[in-house]
This record gives C-alpha cells, structure tokens and sequence, in this order.
C-alpha cells in the first residue's frame, strides 16, 4: 500500500538539524540547557509562568494529577473523582486511572467534540459527598473547550481545572491560548501534532507549588527541586553541613516516577515554537481548502467547523449515515487510494476494552461520543501538504466513497 497523504509527517529542516548538532557537540544528552531553554519559550509562548518537560503527553498528565491529588484533602474513605471527556485518546482516562482517581464521563458536543458543560453542572449537584476533586476537559483535534464557563464551575465548587491540551499547540479562546487557563495543562508533541518531537510532553501551570511538585514526582519524587542544580558549586540549599551522606539528588521525599526527558526532543520542539503560529496557519489554510474540495460530499460526510481560532491537530469527518457507509470500509479504500486514517479514538467507556468494566454504567448515556467514536475519523492536514496533495485527497475520497456507499 502505497501512502502519499500520512496523518503526521515530521522533516528535518536546517533549524532542526543545528538544534540535534547544538546536542552532538555539548557532549550531553540528558537534562540541561535545552530543554530548560525549551521550557522557558514554550511556557512563554502558551502564556503561564511555568514549564516542565517530561517524556510524554501521557507522562505530564499522570505527574499533574499526582501533583493535585497531594494538594487536596481527601476524603476518607473515597475515590476522587475526575469528569472528563470519553470522546478522546486512553490516555487522559488511563492517567486518571493510574492516580487512584475514578474517572467520571459527560457527553460531547457533536460539532467540536468538547464536553457539556450542562451535563458536569448536572453531575456536580448531585455530588451530596463532595468526591470530584478536578475537572479534565480535552481540546480535542485543536477544538478548545467552554473554559469560561468551566472556569467558573470549577470555583463554584472548589475543584482543580486541568486542561489537556495535547491536541491544542497555539489554539485560542477569547484571545487566550489554550492551556493558559486553568490550574494545570498537559501537552503533547507527538509526531502528528502541530510542534512534533517524537516522545516529549509538557506540564503547564501559574502555580508554583504545582509546577515544584512535579519537577519532584517526574524524578522519582527526589528531595531536591531546583531549577538548575548548583550543588557542584556548593551552593546546594538542601544539603545538609556536616552530613557527608546526605545528597539531596539520591534523597526522596515522595513517591514518584522516571518522566525525565532528554535533550534532543527539547531541543528540536524548541526549534519549532517560533514556527507555531505559521504552522496552524498552514494547516487552517488546508482545512479549509479541504471542505471546499469536499463539500460535494457533505450529504454523506459531516466536514469539520472551520474557525480561524483553531489549530488544527488533523482532519476530522463523521459519517452522517452508518446505514448508507461503513467506516471500516471507507477507512480501508482510502488507505488503498493513499490516504492514510484514523479512528476519532472512540467513546472510552463503550468500545476501550479496558474500560469495558463500565460498559453497563454508560450504555446509552453517552449518545454523542458514542456515535462519533463509531463512526468518526481524520486524515492529515499538516503543514507539508501542498495543492496538488489536497487535490489528490479529493480524488481519493471520490473513488472510495463510490465504492463504498451503499
């Protein structure tokens, strides 16, 4: 088979080739310069007063919860609960999972796959024993969530709001970009998303215990937590006088994990920032070539919104009718026709096996994002497609609908 058009492509231009040399020749390959470098532009860029990389998207969401959950009083005896979307990749829920938190799941708007914010006002006044502790709203495809009205749940009753953002490099809302209001953001930088790096994530926040905490639990929860270490220079204010033994860097004081990163995909992810905007503007302008081209399909596939607030992780369509076309069938003509697909991810508690546990619970209650993760999917719209590559998408969606509709 054949691919031209892939969901993510990732080329390595002269800026990303210094950047890995820069690394070659500092003759480190873990933690240092760039990656704090890294941090600093990309908490600058988002708009918060901290960054901390870690390996991965998934990483920065179990370390950010972690961090909540030692911040919050529990409740004895009960399992904090986290409302989030089940219209998204496993690993928000799977976080929230591997924190001891209960994941709690709310229907999605069909349109921009953002949670309803009705349904978590409706799930919180029915919360007599006061369990939620966070609110997890997912930006997914680059779609950003109601935060206002989030924002101001979230007060009303004292919870934690943390974005995921994975999916939302230099998306706005109201002028603000996604992952710059709420109490924590996670951000991945995959090789499909808007700044790529193959394995590295971010935790974003303003608050400063947050942000030290996670920098403790990303390093196996080690005593120190200095942004740069300074105990070669004898400066170190964890060390102890007189005690010889005692070196804060083999010292923990938490339970935590090895989410440490390295520096070559901080160092090509920093290359990449001060593109991001002209990024999301190339992969705008593809979406919206692309529902032009498209549209003689749109009694058969719903196109996605197009709004210039958005930064496009990909291409999203659903099938208006599962009777007329299969998405299986479809998915399969277009990768022979060189389009390369992807699921819309699925409704986690309906079709994860690993949720299947809560099956009954949600069966039927999540209509939206039980409909969409049947019978949603997208193509690639990065920045590397030019308009002979959107024509020859559609060109294939005109040959593969003809042999698939019904």
């Amino acid at each position: 088979m054949d691919i031209r058009i892939r969901v993510g492509e990732f080329k390595v231009d002269a800026e990303i080739r210094g950047a890995m040399e820069r690394v070659l020749n500092s003759g480190r390959v873990s933690e240092g310069k760039e990656t704090r470098a890294f941090e600093l532009s990309f908490a600058n860029y988002i708009g918060t007063k901290h960054a901390v990389a870690v390996n991965s998207g998934t990483s920065a969401l179990i370390a950010g919860l972690s961090a909540i959950k030692s911040l919050t009083k529990p409740k004895k005896g009960l399992t904090p609960r986290v409302i989030t979307s089940p219209l998204t990749y496993i690993a928000t829920s799977n976080s929230v999972v591997l924190t001891g938190m209960e994941p709690v799941f709310v229907d999605v708007n069909p349109r921009k796959f953002d949670i309803t914010t009705d349904e978590v006002q409706e799930i919180l006044d029915k919360d007599r024993e006061e369990i939620t502790t966070a609110l997890l709203p997912v930006h997914l495809m680059g779609y950003v969530c109601d935060m206002n009205r989030l924002n101001a749940i979230a007060k009303r009753h004292d919870l934690w709001l943390f974005e995921d953002s994975s999916q939302a490099h230099g998306s706005l809302y109201e002028g603000k970009r996604a992952g710059s209001m709420s109490d924590a953001s996670s951000f991945s930088f995959y090789i499909a998303h808007n700044i790529q790096a193959g394995e590295l994530g971010a935790l974003l926040t303003n608050n400063r215990e947050v942000a030290r905490l996670v920098r403790k639990i990303k390093a196996n929860g080690r005593l120190c937590d200095c942004l740069i270490c300074t105990r070669l220079q004898g400066k170190c204010p964890k060390f102890r006088k007189g005690k010889d033994d005692w070196d804060p860097r083999f010292m923990h004081d938490m339970i935590g994990y090895n989410f440490k990163t390295m520096e070559f995909p901080t160092a090509i992810a920093l290359a990449q920032i001060a593109k991001a905007d002209e990024i999301a503007k190339k992969r705008r302008k593809n979406v919206k070539t692309l529902n032009d081209l498209l549209s003689v399909h749109a009694d058969i596939l719903r196109l996605p919104v197009y709004s210039n607030n958005v930064s496009y992780l990909g291409y999203p369509l659903v099938i208006r009718n599962s009777k007329r076309l299969n998405r299986e069938k479809l998915q399969r003509s277009l990768e022979a026709n060189g389009v390369e697909t992807r699921p819309l991810f699925g409704c986690i508690p309906i079709h994860q096996p690993a949720f299947a546990h809560l099956r009954k619970q949600y069966k039927g209650k999540l209509p939206n994002a039980e409909y969409l993760g049947a019978h949603g999917f997208y193509i690639g719209c990065h920045q590397y497609l030019n308009e002979d590559d959107l024509h020859f998408v559609k060109e294939a969606f005109d040959k593969s609908l003809m042999e698939s509709v019904k």
